[in-house]
């Protein structure tokens, strides 16, 4: 089984994916703050860090899979006052719908989801931790900072120095909130609370107040990953200043390495502009399936493209989408009724689709992945036209397909699958396609034809084609 390899942000190489402790591969991705429904840029990341998962699995390693909520933040404080709704209530409420639109994607669950308000305990003892070894003060207010003069690495995984960002610079991307600082790079561990923030401030040696948004992360993947652990993750925004100070606040209070490896999935664009409340552009999941397409378009669109780059998300993207998951959904059907009452057998061969394990195991190149699954489609659909497939053949094609459906998560549905036209127009759309693959124009215009009679009309894309009743 070839080893997954994988571009890590910290060392900007490719480095292999192993278990460090031998038998379980542990890694943490940043999860959502819970104050609004997670548009589709926020879900960009979370499949694509579902798709690292399932690559690993298949290459024969076991997970452990953290992703906290944060479910305590200026942001959901903010909001859930305006609402005159209480933070559990208002949090609660989102992270339901969080949840709905994860399933709906096909995103496995995270072995554990910690939220921070559930973890406040174990997020004092961190800040303990870190004012003993005098990497943290207290302001004169109660809140708490670290320092970041005291940790000689800070700026390792964003390579500050390179950039030339000034101190002061640094610090004025840390926090919305103004508090006393001994200088501006600080960071809050603990913000004292303040009457805007209403009843949400909880106990702590420093008075009552609330943890700051990155303590919040180094605290809970400690508590289920160790102090050291194989793969942390995020959005390439993350990147700085977020990552950068848990690194720093975790090798200071832990004196040891915090994740080996770091992996961030680079932006979305809508229809080529930077996604943004002024341009009305910032699509929810609801918002794509009121337009007629399915969850598993999108998820196809969102995986489509090379993970650290942009990735320009298009309404013309779901069509091509959606004619792909169909087509791929015809060749299921066909497979299982070529392979008959044969009986299917469990195997760890991926028989036609080697390549395609092979391209996502290769930093997840998921354009090549995807290309030679393509290729493999079309020879198998040649080979099935021609009746060159026995029961047996059909069968095993079958397994192996099935895996490499689960590989990329992919799932069928009534909707996005070619079962809505009676068997006789999907047989003649099938034909059709392939008399184009053949550059069998003349016979791909006379199917065609054919369609347009019953009361069909198609419509190609790059992978395949999109079958609907004509108005």
């Amino acid at each position: 089984m070839t080893q997954p390899v994988l571009y890590d942000s910290l060392t900007r190489s490719l480095q292999p994916l192993t278990a460090s402790d031998g038998e379980t591969f542990r890694f943490y991705c940043c999860g959502p703050t819970v104050y609004g429904a997670a548009h589709i840029g926020n879900f960009r990341t979370f499949v694509v860090q579902d798709l690292l998962r399932r690559v690993v699995e298949a290459s024969g390693l076991q997970t452990k899979h953290v992703r906290n909520i944060t479910d305590v933040d200026d942001k959901t404080i903010r909001q859930s006052q305006e609402e005159g709704k209480s933070l559990q209530e208002f949090t609660s409420y989102w992270g339901e719908r969080f949840h709905a639109d994860c399933e709906a994607l096909n995103l496995l669950p995270p072995h554990v989801e910690p939220s921070a308000v559930d973890h406040i305990a174990i997020q004092i003892r961190l800040i303990k931790r870190l004012i003993e070894k005098e990497n943290a003060y207290v302001a004169d207010d109660g809140s708490v900072y670290f320092r970041v003069t005291s940790f000689a690495d800070y700026g390792k995984l964003s390579r500050l120095q390179d950039r030339e960002i000034t101190t002061a610079s640094a610090g004025a991307v840390q926090s919305d909130d103004e508090y006393d600082r001994e200088s501006a790079a600080d960071f809050a561990l603990w913000k004292a609370h303040k009457p805007e923030d209403g009843p949400n401030a909880w106990p702590s040696p420093w008075g009552k107040g609330r943890p700051g948004w990155h303590l919040e992360c180094s605290a809970m993947s400690m508590e289920y990953l160790g102090e050291s652990f194989d793969l942390h993750s995020g959005g390439v925004d993350l990147l700085f200043p977020h990552h950068e100070n848990e690194i720093a606040q975790s090798e200071a209070a832990t004196g040891k390495p915090f994740s080996r490896l770091w992996f961030h999935s680079t932006h979305l664009l809508v229809e080529g502009h930077k996604m943004s409340k002024s341009l009305g552009n910032l699509f929810t999941l609801e918002d794509v399936k009121a337009r007629g397409f399915t969850p598993m378009a999108l998820r196809y669109v969102l995986i489509a493209g090379q993970y650290r780059q942009p990735l320009n998300f298009t309404w013309d993207s779901l069509n091509a989408a959606r004619s792909a998951l169909r087509r791929l959904q015809q060749l299921h059907h066909d497979l299982a009724q070529a392979a008959g009452a044969t009986a299917a057998q469990a195997t760890a061969d991926w028989g036609p689709f080697q390549p395609v394990y092979d391209a996502l195991a290769n930093n997840l190149n998921t354009p090549d992945a995807l290309g030679k699954l393509f290729t493999a489609v079309h020879q198998i659909e040649r080979d099935l036209h021609a009746g060159q497939v026995s029961g047996d053949a059909a069968r095993d094609f079958l397994v192996a397909f099935n895996r490499v459906l689960d590989l990329f998560g992919f799932r069928f549905d009534a909707e996005s699958g070619p079962a809505a036209a009676p068997i006789e127009v999907q047989e003649l759309a099938q034909a059709r396609w392939q008399a184009k693959q053949d550059r069998d124009f003349a016979r791909a215009d006379a199917l065609r034809a054919q369609l347009t009679e019953l009361g069909w009309s198609v419509r190609d894309a790059k992978d395949g084609y999109e079958l609907k009743p004509s108005a």
